[in-house]
């Protein structure tokens, strides 16, 4: 009798141990897998944490609201509100983002072609360039200090420093104007292309930028109060080492496409000035594509990168 109980006991007791060995194989195997069941959610997380490059509302209300009232003291700068706002409105212009785009210049004369995508901070003016035809080449300025990283000395056969910015400011009008050190005058209004013209002459004040004696030209069509045509020099003191400037260009201003409510000119075309203040020999092409606003983009991607070449010069 006792034989068999205890041959009873032990029965239940190896019952009991197969049961719990099993239970544990299983509770192990649902931990292993508790993990793969997270992954996809962190991942998604880190999708949705990528940096917001947006300005402020309330920054941009700021800002948008000093420049109205400083261009309403004057006639010259009533002209360029109202070109801001036939192109979409300083307001977008700073909201919508960074300015990525391809910008290239074609002289038809036998100079160097610059051809690059760049992504411009326009709220910040900082920029970064990559090459069309190596994207680890790149340069661009950080607000303070100009830089460049190419394996290849040659990759970018031009002054890098006086181009980071300078296609903004060629493609930029007239959001380009909201700032300090910005001196406007009127001039007389002009006929183009059987369309009367506003005509603003903008001038800098000592100290604002790299090269503070250049200026523009800029025309609105009096109607449509859109930019129509550009004059300026360039007199960057790299190039013009004992002062002066390079003789004055007139651009044209191409067709205009809507980009997030902005209008920016697809093409623009460079001609000598003539005397009379017109157009005159065709040197230089220049067509930008690929246009748009971006806002994720990482914090730090118009910092210095390792490694970089650092520029020195004015």
């Amino acid at each position: 009798m006792v034989a068999t109980v205890c041959l009873k006991y032990k029965m239940i007791f190896m019952k009991v141990m197969i049961i719990g060995m099993f239970t544990m194989v299983i509770l192990l195997s649902s931990c292993k897998e508790q993990p793969k069941e997270n992954k996809p959610e962190e991942q998604e997380t880190h999708k949705v944490m990528v940096q917001d490059y947006s300005i402020p509302e309330s920054w941009v209300k700021k800002r948008v609201s000093k420049a109205k009232e400083r261009l309403g003291k004057s006639d010259a700068g009533k002209i360029v509100w109202a070109g801001m706002e036939a192109h979409g409105g300083l307001d977008k212009w700073f909201s919508n983002g960074v300015l990525s785009f391809r910008f290239n210049y074609q002289p038809l004369e036998g100079k160097t072609q610059r051809d690059s995508y760049q992504v411009v901070d326009v709220w910040r003016n900082k920029a970064v360039h990559t090459s069309v035809t190596d994207s680890t080449a790149k340069y661009g300025w950080d607000g303070k200090t100009a830089w460049v990283k190419a394996k290849d000395s040659t990759a970018f056969a031009y002054d890098t420093k006086f181009w980071a910015l300078t296609p903004l400011y060629l493609m930029g009008h007239p959001f380009v104007l909201d700032g300090e050190g910005v001196h406007l005058e009127l001039l007389p209004e002009v006929v183009y292309k059987n369309k009367v013209n506003d005509v603003v002459k903008v001038t800098f004040a000592a100290g604002t930028g790299d090269a503070p004696d250049d200026y523009y030209i800029l025309q609105f069509d009096k109607e449509t109060h859109l930019l129509t045509a550009t004059r300026y020099i360039v007199s960057y003191p790299e190039y013009f080492k004992n002062g002066g400037h390079n003789p004055e260009k007139f651009m044209e201003v191409g067709e205009l496409l809507n980009v997030s409510g902005v209008l920016l000119p697809k093409e623009l075309k460079t001609h000598w000035t003539t005397n009379e203040g017109k157009q005159g020999e065709y040197i230089t092409q220049i067509d930008i594509t690929d246009m748009q606003f971006v806002k994720d983009i990482n914090d730090d991607f118009f910092e210095v990168p390792e490694n970089a070449t650092i520029l020195k010069g004015l």
